[in-house]
């Protein structure tokens, strides 16, 4: 038997504000959306790999998910580590630095985080 990765998912409160942020911060687009009366799951994608992220917004949501210590990330590889580093910290998502292994990570809108590395050569 073997078992292969499909998809993270993420709960939302505002799929729009998510959706945009997705985008500009880490260029992902949607792949897939499935529209139902009470909830939308839109997959997003970067385009080379086929593992996703699904955003999962409940529509009647009001309060933030409590996510914990925030512990659990998800982690992308940057060619430009730089570029990316400034591009984050001009949108002012940049939550915790690690100098000293090279690394750093943002928040999205609802306060998960996502690492950035440098591509190691």
């Amino acid at each position: 038997m073997e078992f292969t990765f499909a998809h993270n998912n993420f709960n939302v409160l505002n799929l729009e504000k998510s959706l945009a942020f997705y985008k500009e911060a880490l260029n992902l687009t949607e792949v897939r959306r499935v529209e139902k009366p009470d909830f939308t799951l839109v997959y997003l994608g970067d385009g080379k790999t086929p593992h996703s992220l699904e955003l999962t917004w409940l529509k009647d949501r009001k309060e933030s998910y409590n996510l914990g210590e925030n512990e659990f990330h998800l982690a992308f590889r940057v060619e430009d580590f730089d570029k990316a580093y400034e591009l984050h910290k001009k949108m002012g998502c940049i939550c915790y630095e690690n100098k000293a292994m090279g690394i750093y990570f943002i928040a999205d809108p609802d306060g998960y985080w996502l690492e950035i590395v440098p591509v190691r050569k």
